[in-house]
Order: C-alpha cells, then structure tokens, then sequence
C-alpha cells in the first residue's frame, strides 16, 4: 500500500541480506576520479560512498565527503548514518531542472521527515545523462547529531551500518529542499566498512574540488575532456582522469563455508574450528546480543550492558517496534536475520527432544534414533532452567495457578518438563528456558564465544549468499554479493572443502534454487531472472531434488480468557519505553524479576487422536495477555490471558515453499490442516481442554464467546494468523532422492560436498518448540560430516 505525502518518506529500515562495502573509483564518462568506499545495491543498481578525513582532523572535524549514483527511474534517493531513519541524520537528494536539490531530514517517528538543521552540505560535482544522475557532495557537521532527544553520530573507525531508501515517485515540490515526499518503494540496512574509507588529509583536500588526477591506486588510466552539453546530459567539471580497474580484496580458500549464523549454523561452525577446520561462516544480518556487538537499548537500560536482545523479557516487543529491522524482509513469514537467527529473538521455550522426535514414524532415517551423545553435548553447553531470575524466584505466577486448576481435573500431573523429556502426555510444568545471569544465553554467548576465540574462524555480516559456483556434483565456491571479494564474490574452497547451508527453511531452499538445484519450475523463475540467471549452471546440471516439498509447520489456535486473579502486565505495550519503574530498576540493578523470563508461565501437553485412528500431540502454551481479543462480552483488558493450542509430532498435513520470479521466499501451498484430520484432532484436544471451565471460578473464555462454537472459530481462523513459526522439512532428510534432498549424513544428493544442517532438514514435526531440537541436530549432523570422508 502505497502511503500519503503526510506519511514519511521511509516507513521502516529492515535488516536486509546485503553485502560489505568496498572500494570504488568513479570512472569511466562523467566521472569524477575520486575513489569511495562504497555499498552496491544491486536490486536497483545504485551506488553510495563516503569518504572520510584523517580521525581527530581539526581542519575537518564532523565531516565527509559522499557520493550518490542513483538510476534516472529513481526520484530521489536518501541515507540514513545509522541503523534506521528514526533518530539518525538522514541525507536526501533529487535531480530538478539539471542540477541536484538536497536536504538534511530528521524522524520522530516513522511519519514525514523534517527538515534538520545543523549540516552544512555543498555540491561538489553533478552529472545526470539519460540513464543515472550522480551527486557528489560534502557534508559539514554531519558526524554527529543530536535529534529526537539521542545523541547519535558516525565513529569512522568502527565498523558501521547505514540505510539507504529508494523511490520512483518524485518528492511534492521538487524544486523545493523541504518538499514533503511520498513513501519510499524500498529501503535496506547494510553494513559499511567507514575504516576503509578514511584518507590523508592531504587526499581529502584534493576531494573538496570535485575532481582529482590521482591515480595511486589505478593500474591502467586514460583522459577524458568533455564541455558538451545536450538534453539527455547535464554535467559540471567534467575534466577527469578515469580508472579501469578496481581494489579487490584477495580471495582466501577455506575448507568449510557455513551460510547462516543461527542456531544451526552457530553449533556446526563451532564444532568444525574445534575440529581444527579452517572455516568462514556467513551471516546475511547484524549482531543481536552485546556480546556478539550489538548495541540497541531500551531507553531504560541506557548505559548498560542489556541489549534489546540481551533482555528476555523485551521478547513481546519484537513485534511491537516500529523499526523490526531482526526480521527477514525477502520471506513472507517471520525470521531471523541476525546472529543467532531465531535463538536471539524468540521466546526461548527449551526442551530437550524425546525419542518420539527421532523415530523412524517421525519420518527419520534408520541411524538417528540414538542420539544420547548429540544431546548430552548441548545439555553441557546450555544447560536449561525454570527459574531464569537471579534471585531464584517465580514471578507474575498467576497464570499458572489458574490453568493448573483447569487441568488437574482432566488428570494431568505436573512435572519438571526437561527430567523427563519422553512424558508428554497429561503433564504440564513451568517453561524451561536455556537463560543465564537472567540474561538471553543460547548459541550467541556459547557456541559463538569459543567459536570466536579461535584464529581458524572468520565471521563475514551483512553479507548474502546468492549461490553456489558449481561443476557439476562438485562445489567450487560460494557466490556472494560481496562483489570486491576476488573481483566476483566468490568464495573458493579448499581442494577437500565443503559447504554447509544452515540458512534455515526459507534461505536454505532459495540458495538451492539459484544453484540450479531443486524442481525445475523454481529454477526456472531463477533462469529468467535478470540478476541470477546468469549464474545457473547449464541446464543438463540442474539437480532435480524436492526442495521446498514436505513443508510442515504447527497449526496454532489462540484462545484468550479472563481472571480476576491475573495481571495481563498491560499487555506488555508498555515494555519498551515506559515499563513498570519498579520491575525495570529490579532488572536493570541485579538481572531478577519479571523481565528475566519471556511471557509463557505454564506449558502442558495431551495426546490427541484424529478420526483416522492416529496419534498426535497437542501442546498447550499459557501467557498474561493477548495479541488480540475478539469478544461480545464487557471485559476487564488487565486480566486477560491467552493459552495456545499447536499441534505437533504426528501431524500428517504438508505444504510447500518457493519462491517467486524476484527471488521473494514464499508459502506456496499453506501446510496447515490439509489434512481434516488434523483440524479435527486439534479441536478434540482443546474441547477437552476447556471442558472443566466451570470447576474453575471466576475463570471466562472471551475468545471465542458464546457467539460461535469452537468449531467455527477454528475454521475462520485465516493462516497468516495460525503460522507459529516451526518450519521444518523443505530439505528433508531420507533414503531416496526421489522424496528427500539430503542423505542420511545430510549431504546433498548428487553432490560431491554440499551439505544442508538446520530445520530444512527434520523430515516430522518436533513435539515441542524446536529451538533445543534443531541444535541436537546440528550437533549430530556435523559429528556426521566430520566423520565422512573425502572432506577437508
């Protein structure tokens, strides 16, 4: 939906799969001679550099000198010089009338930038032709900032991450610097390597005309004088010296590349360097808690150490931000992009698979049912508990004691869920989470940490796979879109070396797709595609394998009650920027209270049967509050609560995932409830569940309400609201190419030494959350790939 000019200019930055910056020399007709570190978006063929003075220079304090190369479709262009337009200067510029109108903006909000005075901005060079127009610029007293109440700025010596924002409509007025604008087509993050863009101070000046001779880093240059002018082509100082080559970075060979640092990908990269494997692990996002470099903060918490992914009890305001930039935005469902993928930003239910999850009725092959060692190496890595405070005390217990006296009836017993992982029916128990110090732990402060440590480990961010270089079985080298690394992006391998994709469901597929390795229609889309068709390997090398079938994921149903004993903690709207003082100053002295937990408080499960006579399981997950109420009844909104149903090992409905002809990862055929007798398992289950309501006083089902049966509420429930975000199975794990991708080592078939290690792979539904599932199976699956031969 396209907004109003009221609405601002760029409705949210979002962590974006993007490369590294790199070196630049504006060459070639038009240009100016000048060499910028640069980022390259190659959705829309744009270009934005910056070029830094010496640090600490007092004859250029507070400056830069930047550059845009932007496509004449383009009507304006900006940057933003943080993470995100909110609270960042921001830079926009447009072409009018043959020359460039700029503007310094400020957002208070994500509404309509204003006008931010304060840098002092001058043209320094503008070239527009009939396919690009180019603004080279300098900007004063643009390092650092003050808006909205933050103090922000740019630190050149650190690396950086910015935002560019895009658009075809042009701003109301164009002739007029403070013209409002319209809402951008598209905007990303991306990191930005500022220290590569630092110079002499003697270079620097040089910049300030425009222009330069320079040619130091050049291997070959030729001259060009023009003073033409005609209507498809505006120019100024166009007397420059052209380069026609470009700084690389030299390409170094490694004997594993591992795609995607989340919980997956974070396990199987560790236990390679341990293994003394020289290895580069590849993340398309930024860092989440503070320990792996971020630095996002909750107002409340300026001045610590507690990121908002450090802090378990901001997990409801993942959803809530007005900036989500953790989110993946070329997939049509939730996930991660960041280290540590879903393990940094979900709710962190941990539990330790039963054996249920494994068998060969889940769909695993014969080999993966012992599994005693894989899991006892996680249970000594990131030990679980139900207490995460560190006082050692329960907090906002009241949802727990009303759902306890709903099940106790039915004959349920309460248990310490994780002592005995194979029980799970009839039981319920308090949430288990894998917290430490009160802090969000999981593979982003263990694994990562000693992974780290180690000379043999090389971690690249913002950086995107777009495919594999293959011959045939044989992979040679992964394609990013870090295009100055070897002059192509690609990183070769080792004579023995191999590749693991741990991209997650969505990722991991579309990587097999521009690889020319999955069903014929999805490479088919990436063979007529502009940017990556290009890249496939001939047709008589595709790979017909099932990528992207057998998708599974829990069906969720939401029911929402009221107690007059419960505290709904204001729905957790507040947590972000105004929590309750008491409970934030708790946190933020010692680690202790309510914000030491993510919301659940009480976790039970049932068996269910379907009317085909097969057994499923029902999970069950109790919170204060509710994403949204739909009721007829008058209703006290602070002692709401919500219980929702999934269901889980045993599901027999499938789906399937692709992607479309831009490459944007999708849901193809929904996997819920294609099979009735799911649906028809799972209203059994929660009927049941809220039969012994009435021996329950004071408690009230508000949604539904005694204006729909329970039936009907199930079946209006649209799927963009029943995804619960436990995909699995696009690249399933088998016996037989023909209904499976990989092999019982997790190999690719067909290939030499393409492996695929995170829950693409599990071929059944979990019976749980599958956060501690997925890193028992990337402990087992790279055990089995160091144990093959033929690898590096």
């Amino acid at each position: 939906m396209r907004l109003g000019s009221a609405v601002l200019a760029a409705a949210t930055f979002v962590a974006s799969a993007v490369a590294q910056s790199s070196q630049y020399c504006d060459a070639g007709t038009g240009g100016t001679g000048l060499c910028f570190e640069t980022y390259f978006d190659p959705v829309y063929n744009a270009r934005y550099g910056w070029t830094f003075p010496p640090t600490g220079s007092s004859t250029y304090p507070s400056e830069f000198v930047g550059q845009f190369t932007v496509p004449i479709a383009g009507k304006w262009a900006g940057v933003a010089l943080g993470q995100g337009m909110n609270s960042n200067l921001l830079l926009v510029a447009w072409p009018n009338s043959g020359s460039i109108v700029k503007t310094a903006r400020q957002a208070a909000g994500y509404g309509q930038p204003t006008v931010y005075s304060g840098p002092t901005i001058t043209t320094l060079n503008t070239y527009i032709n009939s396919t690009h127009w180019k603004w080279t610029y300098r900007c004063q007293n643009c390092t650092s900032w003050t808006i909205n109440g933050n103090s922000g700025g740019i630190d050149p010596t650190q690396y950086c991450v910015f935002g560019w924002a895009y658009s075809t409509t042009a701003v109301t007025t164009p002739s007029n610097a403070a013209s409002n604008m319209i809402q951008h087509d598209d905007a990303r993050l991306f990191g930005f390597n500022c220290t590569n863009g630092i110079v002499s101070a003697s270079k620097y000046a040089s910049y300030l005309g425009g222009t330069t001779t320079s040619t130091t880093t050049t291997t070959k240059t030729s001259t060009s004088t023009s003073s033409t002018k005609t209507s498809s082509t505006s120019s100024t100082k166009t007397t420059t010296t052209t380069t026609s080559a470009v700084p690389t970075v030299s390409a170094t060979p490694y004997d594993y590349v591992v795609v995607g640092a989340g919980n997956c990908g974070l396990v199987v990269a560790d236990r390679l360097t341990e293994a003394g494997k020289n290895v580069l692990l590849i993340e398309r996002g930024g860092p989440s808690t503070y320990s792996t470099g971020g630095r996002e903060f909750a107002p409340w918490l300026t001045g610590t150490q507690l990121t908002r992914f450090d802090v378990p009890g901001l997990f409801e305001a993942m959803f809530s931000s007005s900036n989500p930039y953790w989110w993946c935005n070329d997939i049509s469902v939730f996930a991660g992009c960041l280290i540590g993928g879903g393990a940094a930003i979900n709710g962190a239910l941990y539990w330790y698979p039963p054996d249920a999850d494994f068998s060969t009725a889940n769909g695993w092959p014969s080999g993966w049912q012992s599994l005693g060692t894989p899991l006892g190496n996680l249970k000594a890595r990131l030990p679980y508990t139900q207490t995460p405070s560190t006082d050692g005390k329960l907090y906002l217990t009241q949802v727990y004691d009303v759902v306890k006296q709903l099940l106790t009836p039915q004959g349920y017993n309460s248990l310490d869920i994780n002592s005995n992982p194979n029980y799970k029916d009839h039981v319920y128990g308090r949430p288990a989470f894998n917290f430490k110090g009160g802090k969000r732990t999981s593979v982003m402060d263990t694994y990562y940490q000693t992974a780290k440590a180690r000379s043999n480990f090389k971690l690249w961010t913002y950086t995107q796979v777009t495919g594999l270089v293959r011959n045939g079985a044989q992979i040679t080298g992964v394609r990013t879109n870090y295009t100055a690394y070897g002059g192509n992006g690609v990183v070769p391998l080792t004579a023995k070396g191999r590749v693991i994709l741990s991209a997650g469901v969505f990722g991991t597929a579309r990587i097999l797709f521009q690889s020319g390795i999955g069903p014929t229609d999805m490479i088919t889309l990436v063979q007529n595609n502009a940017q990556y068709g290009a890249n496939l390997p001939p047709s008589s090398q595709w790979i017909n394998l099932p990528v992207g079938n057998n998708v599974s994921d829990n069906p969720s149903i939401n029911l929402v009650f009221t107690h007059p004993s419960v505290d709904a903690y204001d729905n957790w709207a507040p947590i972000w920027a105004s929590p309750r003082p008491a409970d934030a100053a708790q946190y933020k002295s010692n680690q202790s209270g309510i914000f030491a937990a993510t919301s659940p408080r009480l976790v039970f499960w049932k068996t269910v049967t379907g009317p085909d006579g097969k057994t499923r399981y029902m999970q069950g997950t109790a919170r204060p509050g509710a994403a949204s109420v739909t009721t007829n009844y008058a209703y006290n909104a602070s002692q709401i609560f919500t219980i929702t149903f999934y269901l889980s090992n045993g599901i027999t409905s499938r789906g399937r995932i692709g992607i479309d002809s831009t490459m944007y990862g999708k849901v193809l055929t929904n996997p819920w409830f294609q099979d009735s007798n799911d649906k028809s398992a799972l209203i059994s289950g929660i009927q049941d569940t809220i039969s012994t309501m009435n021996q329950v006083s004071g408690l009230t089902l508000i949604t539904p309400d005694n204006t729909t049966t329970l039936t009907n509420y199930v079946n209006s429930y649209t799927p963009a609201t029943m995804n619960s975000n436990h995909w699995c199975g696009s690249t399933r794990i088998g016996t037989s190419s023909s209904s499976s991708v990989v092999d019982t080592n997790t190999k690719v078939w067909n290939t030499n030494n393409l492996f695929v290690v995170d829950a693409g792979i599990v071929p059944g539904q979990p019976m749980s959350n599958p956060h501690a599932m997925y890193m028992v199976v990337a402990e087992a699956a790279v055990a089995k790939i160091l144990a093959l031969s033929g690898g590096a």
